[in-house]
């Protein structure tokens, strides 16, 4: 590849502008931006620094005329040679349709062990800040306007490294539901409401994850990494309809495909600047857990001490 940052630039510009065309997709439970899960630095395995905090901000634009800006704030530890553990804290705004809720979402605690150069295993958990059922003005809101799922969730991944590219596999498994009271029938039939899906007791299938990234070196300080995300959800998605019977959600199942491109530039040798944008390229028919994102960009600074 003679010039591989033209080459990456361009492809990041063709599918900026496919983030519109599409109404679901780049998004996920949160596994995705496990520190161990991510696409890695090559300037990461070289560090000498073994602690590193991590601040970030992100914007999505999600369904129903619904803005996310979300926020966090990281730390990662390697032990040792084998060993890392990592912490996040997020949050997580949304405004649209006269309606602006913030709050705080979820903490992510995970340890890392590195077999050899190439494998890599993660095991870890989420834990929800809320329960999934925040109201407006005493009426319960859609998952589209809740800061976390609201689930306790197991994730288990696995990392290898083939040369330069790199290979995850993960699942998140929910180990309990949220509390979500809304019921899309209790409004008026042109209320903007009745457009959201009903999430009264929902219950949330698993995910599995999948995820291919090639970092390319432009100069000692700049690194481009196009990435490739698949997120499978593994089954139907439940709520309980007017009648108090269980339903299905059809159509909540299967496979979303993303795109991502990092962008890495290292200030110095404990300063780094990070922007990643993503937009789907495959969607399920229906994202009923407030997840959906037609497009979305990050930007996270880096300290290491």
């Amino acid at each position: 590849m003679k010039n591989p940052y033209s080459y990456c630039l361009y492809i990041f510009l063709a599918i900026l502008p496919s983030g519109f065309l599409h109404a679901q997709g780049c998004s996920d439970a949160g596994f995705c931006t496990v520190n161990s899960l991510k696409p890695q630095n090559v300037n990461d395995s070289i560090s000498v620094q073994k602690n590193q905090i991590k601040v970030g901000f992100s914007y999505g634009k999600a369904d129903h005329s619904v803005s996310a800006y979300s926020q966090y704030l990281e730390y990662n530890r390697q032990i040792n040679s084998k060993f890392g553990i990592s912490a996040k804290a997020t949050s997580l705004l949304q405004t649209g349709n006269n309606v602006s809720v913030f709050g705080l979402s979820d903490i992510y605690l995970n340890t890392n062990y590195h077999l050899d150069k190439n494998f890599t295993f993660t095991l870890g958990t989420k834990i929800p800040l809320t329960t999934g059922n925040k109201f407006n003005n005493g009426n319960p809101l859609p998952m589209d306007y809740q800061s976390s799922l609201g689930t306790l969730d197991l994730i288990a991944g696995i990392g290898y490294q083939i040369k330069k590219l790199q290979l995850v596999a993960a699942l998140q498994q929910p180990l309990t539901q949220n509390k979500n009271q809304f019921t899309a029938e209790n409004y008026p039939i042109n209320s903007v409401w009745r457009d959201f899906q009903t999430a009264k007791d929902f219950k949330r299938s698993g995910d599995v994850l999948l995820r291919a990234s090639y970092p390319i070196k432009i100069t000692d300080k700049f690194q481009l990494t196009p990435s490739l995300l698949n997120i499978y959800h593994l089954s139907k998605d439940k709520f309980t309809n007017s009648s108090g019977s269980q339903q299905q959600i059809e159509g909540s199942e299967g496979l979303t495909m993303n795109g991502n491109l990092f962008l890495d530039y290292q200030l110095n040798e404990t300063n780094a600047l990070q922007l990643n944008a993503g937009v789907p390229f495959l969607v399920r028919d229906i994202r009923p857990d407030g997840l959906t994102r037609s497009f979305i960009a990050n930007l996270e600074y880096n300290f290491k001490f």
